[in-house]
């Protein structure tokens, strides 16, 4: 009688080269949507991208291309911070990158629903309003960009890199149209040393500030498929020093060129980068009016691989909490054919579907109220994670090396892995220590309603009592892993 062989152990494929990473970067950080944001706000805004730029996104690409390399491992910033800080630390940071993306997929589908409307010539029509349209095209988005990524990090890889294109090829767009008008004709907004000087003495500016730097996020989020990266521990900092500058160019030249196009008072705050590329090419002639159509249609894509992008990544977090038993075990399954984290994918896109009939069928009533308040509380809970990025960047990199190298303590077979900081351990100590202020500096601002008045209180109630509320449920999730260990 011949006894089969054990079946092997399905395991996730390293299908991701380096320029699928790159492209994940891009589609995952870039949101051309700030672009209107800061066109809105005057030329000023154009130092902000810049202070963002030295002051968060450069510490941030540090900080990820270093720890990549030592940790080039599934998980990312959850094993990070939990190879760095111990599993609590660990749990928490995962636990609220995690939740806080489930709150943000309503958000990014219902913005692209509304700028399809424009593909079709129907941006103007109203029919972005009309909750049925857009709940069934959010749910096309949703399901298609889940289906496309179960079916493996080979296939689901496609959805992401397209996605980056229709991204990136917009704002390519808009900043060739902004340049010949640059070359043609004046600008529509006054560009004089008053307007491009950023004015942080009022609420309203900073709060601008803390938006722009973190339209610079999302750098760390590939690290977290190291295992389905081919060289991981070499090709996921290269990544990030080839898509960081691009992406940086894309917004800098990008607004440049909507600040010179349309002005300020006239952005449309949803639109405003198709707008911007209408206006362009109607002053180069109706032989490529056409484009404005293209963009619209192009960023459509880009937003579907965004989805792909944030469901993916952080459905990659999930898994090995739940391989660490702290999420049920069904998190840490892969799908017997394809070799995908397919729950943990599932999942979020269940919540999300639920979130989103709330948002759309719930309007006008008290459920509505509620889904605002989670909109509120999304974003202290967005930072937590970067504290844990800038803290544990710090710990290994920099205040904590010395010790940490004359020790030589343990801290798992990937750190065994050579990686190292660009100007050693005193730029580590800068970049790190200037990332952590802005992330805590951005946490205070979200605390704070604009609007001031007697309204602040009750919005702070709102954003610390909902954090507050996600992070007992978290530790009560946790207690429960483990004891379950």
């Amino acid at each position: 009688m011949t006894v089969a062989a054990p079946a092997a152990p399905v395991r996730p494929q390293r299908v991701l080269r380096l320029r699928d990473v790159v492209l994940f970067n891009v589609v995952a950080v870039l949101g051309l949507r700030w672009l209107s944001t800061a066109a809105r706000a005057g030329p000023g805004t154009l130092a902000l991208w810049l202070l963002a730029a030295a002051l968060f996104f450069v510490p941030q690409g540090l900080a990820v291309l270093a720890l990549s390399a030592r940790f080039p491992t599934e998980g990312g910033i959850y094993t990070w911070a939990r190879e760095t800080l111990g599993d609590a630390h660990g749990f928490f940071c995962g636990w609220c990158y995690w939740i806080n993306n489930v709150l943000y997929y309503p958000n990014l589908l219902i913005s692209t629903a509304v700028i399809a409307t424009w593909v079709v010539g129907k941006g103007d029509t109203g029919l972005a309003d009309n909750r049925l349209y857009v709940l069934t095209a959010t749910l096309v988005a949703l399901w298609g960009a889940v289906a496309v990524n179960v079916a493996g990090a080979g296939r689901g890889k496609w959805l992401q890199n397209v996605g980056a294109l229709g991204t990136y090829i917009p704002a390519t767009l808009l900043v060739v149209v902004g340049v010949f008008a640059a070359v043609t004709g004046p600008p529509a907004n006054a560009f004089t040393r008053s307007s491009l000087t950023p004015h942080l003495s009022n609420l309203a500016a900073l709060n601008l500030w803390a938006s722009i730097a973190f339209a610079f996020s999302g750098m760390e989020l590939s690290a977290a498929m190291g295992d389905e990266v081919v060289d991981a521990a070499r090709t996921m900092p290269r990544a990030v020093l080839i898509a960081a500058p691009l992406i940086a160019a894309a917004y800098i030249l990008g607004s440049a060129s909507m600040l010179w196009l349309v002005p300020s008072a006239q952005v449309n705050i949803t639109s405003g980068f198709i707008q911007g590329i209408a206006i362009g090419a109607a002053r180069i002639g109706p032989h490529v009016a056409w484009i404005g159509a293209a963009a619209a249609a192009l960023y459509t894509i880009g937003n579907i691989g965004g989805v792909g992008a944030w469901l993916v990544g952080p459905a990659r977090v999930a898994f090995v909490i739940g391989l660490d038993r702290y999420f049920p075990p069904a998190f840490g399954k892969l799908h017997p054919k394809y070799g995908t984290p397919y729950v943990a994918i599932m999942v979020p896109a269940v919540l999300a579907t639920i979130l989103l009939g709330v948002a759309l069928l719930g309007k006008g009533t008290t459920v509505e109220r509620a889904y605002l308040i989670l909109l509120d509380t999304q974003i202290l809970l967005y930072f937590i994670p970067y504290l844990y990025l800038f803290v544990t960047f710090l710990l290994q990199f920099g205040v904590g090396a010395r010790a940490r190298a004359a020790t030589r303590a343990p801290l798992g077979e990937a750190t065994r892995v050579g990686a190292r900081v660009p100007g050693g351990r005193p730029a580590a100590v800068v970049f790190g220590t200037s990332g952590l202020l802005m992330t805590a500096f951005a946490m205070i601002l979200a605390c704070i309603p604009p609007e001031g008045g007697e309204q602040a209180v009750l919005f702070l109630v709102k954003v610390l009592g909902g954090a507050g509320a996600f992070l007992v449920i978290g530790a009560v999730i946790y207690r429960n892993g483990g004891s379950a260990r």
